[in-house]
């Protein structure tokens, strides 16, 4: 097997043995994968595998890099068990196919393996995207030029009214509707999860059930990315702009208000780029809609 720079993790082993008697189960089995890229006609020679992106408690990616100089990501979930209905791979990778068909900026999807015997569940691969999310602290690569700053923030909103814009009533979108009201469904969701998650005493019980009282009436559906902010889109080119919309396990059809409510709410205006008045004004304009 052709992998030459040497990752002693539990993480990360070379076949399914070398991971007997570990505690945890890996997160990648080289020679499966490298199997399954080759079978899909992507590389064989699997070199580098590093694991990129933010740590925690969401999907992980892995950078994988090959001899002949192709370069992918590769996402999965944590290692089981997961919650029903989270973490659901395959039904990301749909999405994105789906919203790419439309004009969507989402990284191409390349191959989806459903088949748990690869790596003991569903993930899917993509090509790696040579760019940066704009993070805290804000990366160097960022320009300081207030004008370039401002625009970007200006194409933050313009490509969440193109997400919202994406005709949901096609074939490849509709089996992601569901019945009953999103907002609804948004309140009662997050109000069970404080239930499980609590670690200390706020007073979330009681502003779920104000919110719960007040959910406004429905809008048409539209694609919710669910976590949609600067940090989670790649960021490219000079000057620079945005050239994929990325982690969609959140994403659902909703109500787009929840999507322009995250933004702002969790936008911390960084130097030089608009105002929270001024991404919502953009939006308005953009879709039309107050």
């Amino acid at each position: 097997f052709p992998y030459t720079t040497l990752f002693r993790s539990v993480d990360v082993v070379r076949t399914a043995a070398d991971a007997d008697g570990n505690r945890l189960p890996p997160l990648i089995v080289l020679d499966r994968l490298a199997a399954f890229l080759e079978e899909r006609g992507l590389a064989s020679d699997l070199s580098r595998v590093e694991r990129i992106g933010v740590r925690g408690g969401s999907n992980f990616s892995f950078l994988l890099e090959c001899d002949g100089g192709e370069r992918y990501v590769l996402r999965r979930p944590p290692r089981p068990p997961l919650p029903p209905s989270a973490h659901d791979m395959v039904r990301e990778a749909r999405l994105q196919l789906a919203l790419a068909k439309q004009g969507v900026r989402v990284p191409p999807i390349l191959a989806v393996g459903e088949d748990e015997d690869v790596l003991g569940v569903p993930f899917y691969v993509m090509p790696f995207l040579d760019g940066y999310p704009v993070t805290d602290p804000l990366p160097q690569a960022l320009p300081t030029d207030e004008a370039v700053r401002h625009a970007l923030g200006l194409e933050l909103v313009d490509t969440l009214a193109e997400i919202h814009a994406v005709d949901v009533h096609t074939p490849d979108l509709e089996p992601f509707i569901r019945s009953g009201d999103y907002a609804e469904r948004q309140v009662r969701r997050w109000t069970q999860l404080w239930g499980v998650n609590q670690t200390r005493e706020l007073p979330v019980p009681e502003l779920a059930r104000r919110m719960a009282l007040d959910v406004p009436e429905p809008l048409p559906l539209a694609v919710v990315h669910g976590d949609y902010r600067l940090g989670n889109v790649m960021v490219a080119g000079e000057p620079p702009g945005i050239v994929a919309v990325l982690d969609w396990e959140m994403g659902a059809i909703g109500d787009a208000r929840a999507d322009v409510g995250y933004l702002v709410a969790t936008y911390l205006e960084p130097p030089g780029f608009p105002t929270p008045a001024e991404l919502v004004a953009r939006y308005e304009l953009r879709r039309g809609r107050e």
